[in-house]
């Protein structure tokens, strides 16, 4: 393991982010004098990022505490191409109008994590789209395609596996590669950028693009790629039974989230609180050395912390007092994910099975059903028997009926 010297390397070392870098020791110095500048994309996928994109943006918090300036990369061009990076199969093509949309949503998640603005170490936000839509393609090729072979590009690990597995990989796809290192050749010449941070899946196309630097363009640039996290069970992180933890809070509640990091497994306790929170490393290192019941304090310690960095010191209090009161107290809080629906149809016959899918406590009405067979289905701390069980306006508690999926998740269901 290397000895950084310069803040930013010591944060992300220390704290286990760094998985591989590029020239290390010309690395460390850049970090080391003046305002280091990097950048990391992110496409536009969806409306919104998951957890599973919050160490990128850790990354890029860190950065700027150190004295850096970050850049955020909005993928509005390559997202009409979409990243084959991991992927068996291709991405479904959005339209201009998805991206935008997905875009505007996305901007959101950046907003309690980075200050932009003007000034030196002020995060700025960029879109691809300004330079790539407007490349002519035999531009492309002649500043771009001249300096990759395509004896590298099928060594990557996506196209080998692809190819090996005789999958077809589009040459739409084989183009993403060219893209991306083209991202950083224009942030290098617009932004003095010099490094790129990213996954460790990444490390193909981060490398490309240092490369492409050096060749087009002269220039020194680096690359650090994160470990890629997965839970101790082996499960992707980001991912729950619900579907996706998403960052932005109507998508995910802050309650909701609070809980998702409530329900770390222990062995993943200590690893989190150094990745996704900013509590000093003494203080993880008492918490990860509790066992038995007494990692539930470390466990609520991370949503906390978590909760608040994203949503604020008072939601994470909700969540943990509202937390306690369901797990505790048995009662209903004001925090829990709410869903509001019409009273002249929420008193006229209406199932609660139905009422646990619009609360999302199940995909569909089905699986509700198959809940309630499995005893794991409550209104009000009382488990429904009855798969065809209907709501009453008897059900009301304080204006509110409350449902539990199992002893873990709850929602709150109110006439409107």
């Amino acid at each position: 393991m290397s000895e950084y010297k310069s803040e930013f390397l010591k944060t992300l070392q220390t704290r286990g982010f760094i998985k591989q870098v590029t020239h290390e020791a010309e690395l460390d110095a850049y970090c080391q004098a003046g305002v280091p500048i990097a950048y990391i994309g992110f496409d536009a996928t969806a409306d919104s990022l998951h957890v599973g994109s919050l160490l990128q943006i850790m990354m890029l918090r860190h950065l700027q505490k150190a004295g850096g300036k970050p850049i955020v990369l909005m993928g509005g061009g390559t997202t009409k191409v979409g990243d084959p990076t991991d992927k068996e199969k291709s991405r479904p093509l959005l339209t201009n109008e998805q991206i935008e949309a997905n875009i505007a949503g996305i901007k959101k998640a950046f907003e309690p994590f980075l200050t932009f603005g003007d000034g030196p170490t002020d995060a700025i936000m960029v879109n691809n789209d300004d330079w790539l839509s407007k490349l002519g393609y035999i531009e492309l090729l002649r500043e771009v395609g001249v300096h990759f072979t395509i004896n590298t590009m099928v060594k990557q690990d996506t196209v080998a596996r692809r190819l090996a597995n005789e999958q077809p990989y589009t040459f739409l796809e084989f183009n993403y590669l060219l893209m991306q290192s083209y991202d950083f050749l224009e942030l290098f010449q617009r932004q003095n950028c010099r490094i790129q941070l990213g996954g460790s899946d990444q490390w193909g196309n981060i490398v490309g693009g240092v490369d492409l630097v050096h060749k087009a363009a002269g220039g020194d640039v680096f690359g650090i790629t994160a470990h890629l996290i997965t839970t101790a069970s082996g499960g992707k992180m980001g991912k729950t039974a619900d579907g996706a933890v998403w960052l932005n809070a109507d998508r995910k509640s802050p309650y909701e989230y609070w809980q998702f990091w409530r329900n770390t497994e222990d062995a993943d306790v200590g690893r989190f609180l150094r990745l996704f929170t900013e509590l000093p490393l003494d203080e993880i290192e008492a918490l990860e050395k509790l066992d038995g019941a007494e990692i539930n304090k470390a466990k609520i310690a991370l949503a906390n912390a978590a909760t608040a960095m994203l949503h604020g010191e008072s939601a994470a209090k909700e969540s943990e007092a509202a937390a306690s009161a369901v797990f505790a107290g048995g009662g209903t809080a004001a925090a829990l994910p709410t869903v509001e629906i019409p009273s002249t149809e929420l008193f006229s016959e209406y199932l609660v099975a139905a009422a646990f899918t619009a609360a999302g406590l199940t995909e569909s009405n089905g699986e509700a059903r198959r809940l309630i067979k499995q005893g794991a289905a409550k209104v009000n701390d009382q488990q429904v028997k009855d798969q065809n069980a209907t709501i009453a306006e008897s059900d009301l508690i304080d204006g509110k009926i409350k449902l539990s999926a199992g002893k873990k998740r709850h929602a709150l269901v109110k006439p409107a």
